[in-house]
């Protein structure tokens, strides 16, 4: 192995590198280094390089998150990884010290540490980090499945607080990525009906792909209406915000006595709205921030074969051409990007 390999690097406001960087070594006892099999660029990335940014990282670090690997090395205290072993990982590291990790909330944690946003993350050809932010997968499953496990984790936590019963609808607003990944979820817990609200022509046929009974275009069809009937006049027993800014689309659609999930975030946006609404009509509303010790259950789910996300693949790319997949994720013309960093040795 080289001391050098290809990587993505965070190099300011709006601008990024194609440079080589040192391979990261072992240097804890419960280090794993891995190589990275693929990468795939996500919405965070896409924030992070905006100027002005929408998230803030720090300058100089690799990008990326999400990824699968294969372990190359490991530390004197990892007590369970083999090198050799295919891997998906959890890039929010906590502290474990703070209330939030003491009291089973670490994805609250006060002091988070994201590989990709704070320190260099998996947009290379090797990357380290601790055992207990991985977990181990059947090298059976295609990497073109396992690549999406880390949005597919930050869903699951959402679907943990969720108690879909078997028959409920479900109404997803936004067919992005991450709403089409609680269409497929919401299929897979035994939603009889899933609808999904989409303006895009190209998202709503991903959509229909992954599952979706019916897209409704806000922008052609009154959503409200089109929820009842729907529903024969009840609304949705569960209304998923996969946007950020719709939660009174969702009050709207939802039924009296059913379930509101805010998941999509915009610390920009502000919305109005009548409390009472919630209180009158005893509705429950569910905030989520990423996975909480699901990382598990998505291992599991994906060696299941119970879903299948490889349809939403819209580009494959060397890790050299991430500027082709980025520039298509701002022009909604992608999807799922997967960058290979070892494509062309």
């Amino acid at each position: 192995m080289s001391d050098k390999m290809n990587a993505i690097v965070f190099k300011d406001l709006g601008e990024f590198e194609y440079t080589k960087r040192p391979v990261p070594k072992v240097c804890h006892g419960d280090d794993v280094q891995i190589k990275i099999l693929a990468a795939s660029i996500c919405g965070t990335d896409v924030h992070i390089l905006r100027n002005p940014p929408g998230i803030e990282a720090n300058k100089g670090i690799i990008l990326g998150h999400e990824c699968v690997g294969e372990v190359t090395e490991i530390g004197s205290d990892v007590m369970d990884l083999k090198v050799g072993d295919h891997i998906i990982l959890d890039n929010n590291v906590p502290c474990g010290v703070c209330t939030p990790c003491q009291t089973g909330n670490s994805n609250l944690c006060k002091h988070m540490g994201s590989m990709g946003v704070h320190k260099d993350g998996v947009f290379a050809q090797y990357a380290v980090a601790p055992e207990k932010q991985m977990v181990r997968i059947p090298k059976e499953i295609p990497i073109d499945q396992a690549i999406f496990a880390e949005p597919l984790n930050c869903v699951m936590g959402a679907v943990k607080k969720l108690k879909v019963m078997p028959g409920d609808t479900a109404l997803v607003l936004g067919g992005g990525p991450i709403g089409l990944y609680f269409t497929t979820l919401m299929k897979a817990c035994g939603a009889g009906k899933v609808l999904v609200s989409e303006v895009s022509d190209f998202r709503t046929e991903y959509a229909k792909a992954q599952g979706a009974d019916r897209v409704i275009n806000p922008a052609k069809e009154d959503l409200k209406t089109e929820v009842l009937n729907e529903t024969d006049g009840n609304g949705a027993d569960i209304v998923i915000d996969a946007v950020g800014v719709l939660i009174n689309d969702a009050l709207m659609a939802v039924k009296s006595g059913g379930s509101i999930l805010l998941f999509g975030q915009n610390g920009v946006a502000r919305q109005e709205i009548c409390q009472n609404d919630i209180t009158a009509r005893g509705l429950t509303v569910y905030g989520n921030f990423i996975g909480n010790y699901t990382l598990k259950n998505v291992a599991n789910l994906l060696s299941s074969n119970r879903v299948d996300f490889t349809k939403m693949i819209t580009h494959k790319l060397p890790l050299e051409d991430f500027e082709t997949g980025l520039k298509a994720m701002q022009k909604g013309e992608a999807l799922e990007v997967i960058l290979d960093p070892f494509a062309n040795e």
